[in-house]
């Protein structure tokens, strides 16, 4: 009874520490058009984390796929710091990849894609696609 009690409170001490170890973070990530610099609306947006206090936690989620508002914004709810990683895909777009680290209260990623490049063959008999 005396070690159930025992492992109990280093448990909750554990949990408490991880949680208060670092201050969470609210995450807007702002998507737009490189070219136009016009928002780009119903984008898709997977934040994963890659590294963090409390990431390995069951309890805490640790990645979100959501879409970008016509205003081109995704606000994330409330995560730990950390490393994480996000990815975008947009029709008309290139898909977009990278690693950030979020290490303030209030943060926004502003993420500008690009226009797809044209397509090419390597085969002289096919001419080049432009799109």
């Amino acid at each position: 009874m005396k070690t159930i009690r025992t492992l109990l409170l280093i448990l909750t001490g554990l949990s408490a520490l991880t949680l208060n170890a670092a201050d969470p973070v609210k995450l807007t990530v702002h998507v737009s058009s490189a070219l136009s610099g016009k928002p780009v609306d119903r984008a898709s947006v997977i934040v994963r984390f890659k590294s963090g206090i409390g990431v390995n936690l069951k309890k805490i989620q640790t990645s979100w796929e959501t879409k970008t508002n016509q205003e081109g914004d995704v606000t994330l709810p409330t995560m730990p710091q950390g490393q994480i990683q996000i990815q975008i895909i947009a029709q008309y777009y290139q898909t977009f990849g990278g690693m950030f680290t979020t290490d303030k209260p209030e943060q926004t990623i502003a993420i500008k894609l690009n226009q797809p490049q044209a397509q090419y063959s390597e085969d002289a008999k096919t001419p080049a696609i432009a799109k």
